[in-house]
């Protein structure tokens, strides 16, 4: 469980975060949504520990953050997993190197014990078959997977995924949200979700936050927030066409 307590962070005089709490509990995928400058990466950066903010606190199963020194922090660091926006692969190693990467890093495993680690990854994200390929020979959504794969090499607590479905197309999107969703419930991780992706919202949505102007202005599940009367957020949710078919197919059926 992550907890993120009354966090405030402002750049040059604009306030960016602005008193932001939230739990953020383990087995659920928990979103974060608004529109761009909505503050969500800040938000992601201060809980990751990339960024520190200028008030409020930030807890890992009670471990607050911003008190630990440089050995604590690369423990925390070990129980970590990252999907990068652009999936981040290394060019210059194999499918398979990049997924043992971490590995060679942060643990203590033989060279056969970490191979057989990256291999087990590959087989969860269905890839056994791409391990000796490049990443160029890969397409967007095989890499986002091997990304997926590396990220939980380490049999992380914590994962977090940054626009994990940016430039995919709606079939491989939900075939990258059903993965992240599978994988967090599986191994009862925390997973956090920085995303403008609606669809995501619908289909993985466990618990939602929604951020405006800085400020978190709703809370709740994928079944609550197509019942929300909250303005901001009806207006941020219902330029997408999808989910305005969605709404009214649910008010024709009650």
């Amino acid at each position: 469980m992550i907890e993120a307590t009354s966090i405030y962070k402002e750049f040059d005089g604009n306030v960016v975060l602005n008193n932001i709490s939230s739990t953020f509990k383990e087995g659920l995928t928990n979103l974060i949504i608004g529109q761009s400058g909505a503050g969500k990466t800040v938000l992601l950066k201060c809980i990751v520990g990339l960024m520190a903010p200028d008030k409020g606190s930030i807890l890992y199963d009670g471990r607050e953050i911003s008190g630990m020194d440089k050995k604590e922090m690369l423990g925390l660091r070990r129980e970590m997993g990252m999907l990068f926006q652009n999936a981040a692969l290394f060019d210059s190693m194999s499918v398979l190197e990049n997924v043992m990467f971490p590995l060679d890093m942060f643990s203590r495993m033989t060279y056969n014990e970490r191979e057989k680690r990256a291999r087990f990854c590959l087989e969860r994200v269905n890839l056994a078959d791409a391990q000796d390929k490049s990443p160029d020979e890969l397409s967007g959504g095989m890499q986002k997977r091997a990304a997926i794969a590396r990220a939980i090499a380490m049999e992380p607590k914590y994962l977090f995924c940054d626009e994990p479905n940016s430039g995919l197309d709606p079939q491989t999107s939900l075939i990258i949200d059903e993965l992240i969703h599978g994988i967090t419930e599986e191994y009862g991780i925390t997973t956090i979700v920085n995303t403008h992706d609606m669809n995501s919202v619908m289909n993985i949505g466990d618990h939602v936050i929604f951020l405006a102007n800085g400020e978190l202005c709703w809370e709740g599940n994928n079944k609550e927030i197509l019942n929300t009367r909250n303005k901001t957020l009806n207006e941020f949710l219902f330029s997408s066409e999808i989910l305005r078919q969605v709404k009214e197919q649910a008010q024709h059926n009650k």
